[in-house]
């Protein structure tokens, strides 16, 4: 009698233990309470004003934090303080990875905003000289992109074996004319472009200024590595509540909201959305 109270009194243990780690892991299948990280830019308004209703409706409790340095983002994703995060491109984000040994992945793209060649003083580039200022982002992939767009206007020449998430100016040679660079964190460029001749400036920057990204001198053809991408960490990629974010980024709500919004003109739009 003993025994028998002995192997059923097992068996419910077993049934217990295994009940605590099916409601466990259905806890984090079902997880509902998201920290959402941003850098400086238009990314947090677009997620406030449209994304973050979406994901309400779907019964999700979002926390929007926004960092005031584009650096402090993905530390965070590292330590699990964040979820998710919508400010980095692929390029950037694979250098991170390697730079910080993160396993950080790209679940969807974003409306993104490319980068464009800016002046307060010039109309035009053919005012360029030697020894013409322009400012360039500090960071090596935003950098990259700024020296592309000069040496597609032929300013500069750039060594072919330049990377682009270790990318330095010791790569780039006058080619037509001898640029004097200025090196500065993104979000002062803006701010920065009376002292300079020209700034390359991301675009987002000049949407929350209230400017047009068209008003560029010259506007960079984005490639698909420098777009604008919702991370997530490699483990939580096919969790349900990344399947959401997805969805809610490819979705016609959010197509529709960033279409009627005039400050996002001149915005690269997803791909997914030629589907909608």
């Amino acid at each position: 009698m003993k025994k028998q109270f002995l192997f059923v009194l097992m068996g419910a243990m077993v049934l217990l233990l295994g009940a605590c780690g099916n409601k466990e892991t259905s806890g984090e299948e079902d997880k509902k309470q998201l920290v959402v990280g941003f850098g400086v830019g238009t990314y947090e308004e677009q997620f406030r004003n449209s994304i973050l209703p979406i994901m309400e409706e779907k019964g999700y409790e979002v926390e929007m934090k926004v960092f005031s340095q584009n650096m402090q983002v993905n530390p965070a994703m590292k330590e699990g303080s964040i979820d998710a995060s919508i400010f980095q491109s692929t390029a950037y984000m694979e250098g991170i990875n390697d730079e910080i040994d993160a396993n950080m992945t790209g679940i969807a793209y974003v409306p993104s905003a490319p980068q464009g060649l800016y002046s307060e003083k010039h109309h035009s580039i053919d005012v360029v000289k030697d020894g013409t200022t322009v400012a360039v982002p500090n960071d090596p992939v935003n950098q990259e992109r700024a020296i592309s767009i000069m040496e597609e206007l032929g300013w500069v020449k750039v060594d072919e074996d330049a990377g682009i998430t270790d990318f330095n100016l010791k790569s780039v040679y006058p080619d037509k004319y001898v640029i004097d660079f200025k090196v500065l964190d993104p979000a002062q460029i803006l701010v920065s472009l009376e002292d300079v001749d020209f700034g390359v400036v991301n675009g987002n920057y000049i949407a929350s200024a209230g400017q047009k990204i068209t008003d560029a001198v010259k506007i960079e053809n984005t490639p698909k590595e420098h777009r604008i991408i919702v991370t997530v960490n490699e483990e939580d990629k096919d969790s349900q509540w990344a399947k959401d974010l997805k969805s809610a980024y490819e979705s016609v709500e959010f197509e529709e909201y960033i279409k009627s919004d005039e400050m996002y003109d001149g915005f690269v739009l997803p791909e997914a959305w030629d589907q909608n």
